[in-house]
Formats: C-alpha cells, structure tokens, sequence
C-alpha cells in the first residue's frame, strides 16, 4: 500500500499539485492501494493531526510517499525522527521532489547525504553566529536588550508594592514578567 501525505501551510493554498504527483507515483508502480491524507497546517506544529492518522496505518512493506521533504518536516531532527519511525516499522520512504526512494541504495544514500549537509548547515550557521557576537563585542556593541535604569526598577517594585501582578506589569511596561520577577529577587537579596 502506498500511504501520502499533502500539507500546505494555509487554508487558501491548494493541494492538488501535490495529491495528482502522488496518484501518479501510486499509478506507476501499478499499486491500486493508495491512501493520502490532506492537511491544511503550518509544518511548524508538531502536532498534526493527519500526518498522525497517516503514520497510524503505516504497516510493513508500506512506502510512505511525500511531494517534498519540506511538506513532512520543518527541521531536520523532525525529519529524521520521522524516517527513522517510518524504516522501523519495514517500511520505505519516497519524496517525489527530491528524488528519494529509500527502497533503493542510492535513495538511502541520498537521504544521508541531506542528513549530513543539513547538520553541516546548522553548524556553520552556528559558527557564523558565534563570529558575528565576537566581532560585535570587539567593536563595543553588546547584544540583547538595554538594560533597565534604577528609575524604572523602582516603579517596577512600587507598582508590585502596591498589589498589581506581574503579568499587568509587564504589560504596562512592555517588558517581560520574568524581568519582574527577576527585580522582586533582586531586592529579597
């Protein structure tokens, strides 16, 4: 059986690219079996609930079938707990855009490939970051937000004094509640 899976991430983007690419994989191997669950939802949430009621009948010798890696999964550590769930359960993963086909060698090769340029990636992102801080620092700049002036702190402690909660402080004082809380422990030390 072939189980898809379409998403797009708002209600007013259409699915049907993705469902038709699908139907003709299924077609082309000559599977009549086919099953493709639809979901209208950011890929960032972590839970959703047709990608869940897919996964759910999953059997082995199944292949799961997505138009395109970035349908499945948002991050690369989604992605691959996701495969990794998938190949447990014997069964095979295919993303038509990307050309994957872990029933074949090279698709399993090519997906380690993307696994190890996407860590390759979050690394030198990392390292950019990291050298963009240093080189800011040097030149006297400080990251983060400004600090808070003696003044503001001690309405901050008079507005709490006087019973208001910390969540109507930080609102008033577009700052956040864990700043206030932060400056309430200070006074207690």
């Amino acid at each position: 059986m072939i189980i898809g899976y379409a998403r797009v991430s708002t209600a007013d983007q259409n699915l049907d690219m993705q469902i038709e690419a699908i139907e003709k994989y299924a077609k082309a191997r000559g599977e009549q079996r086919l099953e493709i669950y639809k979901e209208k939802e950011s890929g960032g949430k972590v839970n959703r609930k047709e990608l869940d009621n897919a996964l759910s009948r999953v059997r082995e010798g199944d292949t799961f079938v997505v138009f395109k890696l970035d349908r499945l999964a948002r991050s690369t550590q989604q992605l691959f707990k996701l495969h990794e769930d998938i190949e447990k359960w014997g069964c095979h993963f295919v993303s038509l855009n990307d050309n994957i086909d872990t029933s074949t060698a090279a698709g399993k090769a090519m997906f380690g490939m993307i696994a190890v340029f996407a860590e390759f990636e979050r690394n030198l992102i990392v390292e950019r970051t990291k050298a963009g801080l240093e080189s800011a620092r040097k030149k006297g700049k400080i990251g983060g937000r400004p600090a808070l002036t003696e003044s503001k702190k001690r309405t901050i402690l008079s507005l709490y004094n006087s019973g208001i909660s910390a969540t109507d402080i930080a609102k008033e004082q577009k700052i956040g509640r864990s700043t206030i809380y932060k400056i309430i422990n200070e006074v207690k030390e």
